[in-house]
């Protein structure tokens, strides 16, 4: 069983290089990857699976992830989401589970499924979900989709994305994903929060990612890690709309001009609305035009949901 990622330490890195290729390691590690963890019987004409908790991590006193059995018939596509809940308690008189869409964020092929949630105190789920521990039972939806997907935008040279709070959730899922180094020579990973502490993950995308085997070499060259905190002292402070704005974005990634390149740039982005809806408007003053499934394009959203 695969432990639970470690705490954050601190720091970000930048890294340049053209992409390599991936294929005959991928096929390599797929052969040497060990068995899957038995799924969980799925209960009976219900439109979910019933999976075990593997692991539990709690970031802060807001912030956890956790991981489950992956049923061997669930297929889904990097940056996809899914419903997941909890069993209703019968003893309370609950009839129906409760479910909730989230992102998943493990990459395609994983074997177990990562969560990555907030904890709120009095949330109809989020509020038995933050107790889980390790052997628990977990709905999980059998229809996973999005639009936060490679497929969803045009080819370029740059990959954004950009997630405040559990909005990384995609991005740890696309960022291990072979595909997204093989299409793009740079991936971004901004990550927008209030706290220093709640740069939950930093260490994987600091460290960890490097010594992946199917795309450590890759991360190492083409994977920038762009951290950013609104509320507190930290390297680099401020919210994305005014670090693309200022400038100050473009500037600290090397990159010429002060404004997205409609031609090279392509983004994504999850979190709060506020986020999504003001830093979609720059993109589309820059010149970048949103995509969909049914029509690439040079920037994504989650629809379902900002509405």
């Amino acid at each position: 069983m695969r432990q639970p990622p470690p705490q954050g330490r601190g720091g970000f890195a930048l890294f340049f290089a053209p992409p390599r290729a991936l294929e005959s390691r991928r096929v390599q590690m797929t052969a040497a990857s060990p068995a899957a963890p038995a799924p969980a019987a799925p209960v009976k004409d219900a439109p979910y699976f019933v999976e075990k908790v593997l692991w539990v991590k709690h970031w802060t006193d807001r912030l956890f992830s956790f991981a489950i059995t992956r049923p061997a018939s669930f297929r889904f596509r990097s940056g996809e989401f899914v419903m997941i809940g909890l069993p209703p308690r019968e003893e309370l008189g609950e009839k129906k589970p409760i479910l909730r869409a989230y992102s998943i964020g493990s990459p395609s092929f994983a074997e177990e499924l990562e969560f990555f949630s907030i904890k709120v105190p009095d949330g109809p789920l989020t509020s038995r979900l933050q107790q889980i521990k390790e052997g628990d039972e977990i709905l999980l939806g059998k229809k996973p989709t999005g639009t936060l997907v490679l497929d969803a935008v045009r080819p370029g040279k740059r990959l954004f994305l950009f997630g405040t709070g559990t909005g990384l959730a995609p991005w740890l899922s696309v960022a291990r994903d072979p595909d997204a180094y093989s299409r793009f020579e740079r991936v971004i990973v901004a990550h927008g929060v209030r706290e220093v502490q709640e740069l939950a993950y930093l260490d994987l995308f600091t460290a960890d990612i490097f010594d992946d085997p199917l795309v450590g070499d890759e991360a190492r060259a083409q994977l920038t890690y762009y951290p950013t905190v609104t509320r507190e002292a930290f390297e680099r402070q401020g919210r994305f709309t005014d670090l693309i704005q200022s400038g100050k974005l473009f500037s600290d990634l090397g990159l010429e001009g002060d404004k997205f390149d409609p031609e090279h740039d392509r983004a994504m982005l999850c979190g709060s609305m506020a986020m999504i809806k003001d830093t979609a408007a720059l993109l589309e003053a820059h010149g970048l035009k949103e995509g969909s499934n049914a029509e690439p394009g040079d920037f994504v959203i989650e629809r379902a949901f900002v509405g």
